[in-house]
């Protein structure tokens, strides 16, 4: 029968008939002989085994097997886990069925003292599978905080390790963050590898917002994301690698490091690329020709990385203007290293075209109400234009007095929503005045 866990599904079966000690509500027990498991990919059999806790030649029962498909399944490792077993004259043979969850990459905010490298062989030492990835939670996770624990008191650092799934700076997906809960170090200043970027003022003028701040490495991360990678994207540096951050100090190193430390950032720009094109597909609404125009780079064009986003962002607005509010743009971009050009695979999922049908409104008086309804720009049943919605959603927020044909009407935000039904092809606007 099926166990849940937590939000997992456990399923649990028999391959053949149950021995006597399975069918007697665990009266009796029998030796474990051998361990097997499939669907791993990253992990070995052997490990798996040494995960549940079962060791071969101990005696087992029903609550055994299965406190040991409990325990893989809390790990953090294992989306789904089932097992069955084989009843022989000489004992049990056990195998688990698993399929094993998205890991995502560990990431150490603010541990200046330790480069990666260190950090991640002290993780290793307690779990040797452990290849620079961790579950988004799960045992697995605490026994790597754990690990690190260890190895910063080995060292003389008495710090409480916490642990947490966050999105990523650079906004691909998420990161494991491990953070100490110490006295706080500081950043005294942070320079950069690249000449230009110490003395641009506009990015001197940016730092202040780092300067005197707890050491956060994602911090950082994020300011270098945000502010200094588009700089190089737009000149064509499309692999600039920016990072990571270390502490340089002089002196002593086993003295105790200063409150205020100093950042250096490496930075090495690489190559600049051009433009070779875009191949479109599943695009019916748009030709290929149009969606080529609005991209607005030519083949050998300087591949500026800032107005190729562009150009997505502008498709999916032209798809908005004609009703099309959930189209997904999937480039795939394919880099040639050695002529330093990069062209594009645009899959384009059009998706739904959808019509106005209702607005909902509420925090309004009715005269306010009925004047903001005047003031909608898209009938009933017209192709729902997004790019309207937006320029009039601008218009409250910036509490435009044309709306309400000045009646005065107080609110500090709207909140806003759009309900798509996609059986009907249909959209309700809600407003809500705060």
């Amino acid at each position: 029968m099926p166990v849940r866990i937590g939000s997992t599904a456990l399923l649990l079966s028999a391959a053949f008939a149950l021995p006597a000690w399975a069918q007697n509500g665990m009266l009796a027990t029998a030796p474990l002989r051998e361990i097997h498991s499939d669907g791993v990919k990253s992990l070995l059999e052997s490990q798996v085994a040494a995960l549940s806790g079962l060791v071969p030649g101990a005696q087992v029962g029903k609550d055994d097997l299965q406190a040991a498909a409990d325990k893989l399944v809390q790990s953090g490792l294992f989306a789904k886990v089932r097992y069955n077993f084989q009843s022989r004259t000489d004992g049990v043979v056990l195998t688990f069925h698993v399929e094993e969850a998205p890991r995502v990459p560990a990431y150490f905010d603010n541990l200046p003292w330790f480069a990666d490298s260190e950090l991640n062989d002290a993780i290793r030492k307690q779990l040797p599978f452990y290849d620079g990835s961790l579950p988004e939670a799960g045992s697995i996770v605490d026994q790597a905080a754990e690990a690190l624990g260890q190895f910063l008191a080995a060292h003389g650092l008495q710090a409480s390790v916490e642990h947490q799934a966050v999105a990523s700076s650079t906004g691909d997906g998420s990161v494991q963050q491990f953070h100490i809960t110490a006295e706080a170090l500081h950043i005294a200043t942070l320079q950069f590898s690249d000449p230009a970027l110490n003395s641009s003022r506009a990015v001197q003028q940016q730092l202040e917002e780092l300067r005197g701040k707890p050491y956060s490495r994602i911090a950082i991360d994020m300011f270098l994301t945000e502010q200094i990678r588009p700089a190089f994207l737009q000149k064509g540096f499309l692999r600039a690698k920016l990072g990571p951050p270390e502490v340089r100090l002089t002196g002593n190193p086993n003295q105790k490091l200063p409150e205020q430390i100093p950042v250096y950032v490496p930075i090495n720009p690489g190559a600049v690329y051009h433009f070779k094109g875009v191949e479109w597909s599943g695009n019916n609404v748009l030709s290929s020709i149009t969606l080529t125009h609005t991209v607005a780079l030519k083949s050998g064009d300087i591949a500026d990385g800032m107005a190729i986003e562009a150009a997505w962002e502008r498709i999916r607005e032209e798809y908005g203007r004609r009703g099309y509010i959930q189209t997904k743009i999937d480039p795939a971009a394919t880099y040639d290293d050695q002529a330093h050009a990069i062209a594009y695979n645009v899959r384009i999922d059009e998706g739904k075209l959808f019509r106005m049908r209702s607005m909902v409104i509420t925090g309004l008086s009715p005269t306010a109400e009925k004047y903001l309804r005047e003031a909608w720009p898209i009938p009933q049943n017209e192709l729902f234009d997004k790019a309207r919605y937006e320029e009039f959603l601008t218009k409250l927020q910036a509490h435009s007095a044309e709306l309400f044909k000045e009646l005065p009407v107080h609110y500090d935000e709207v909140g806003h929503w759009l309900q798509a039904d996609e059986t009907k092809g249909t959209v309700d606007v809600l407003l809500d005045f705060k």
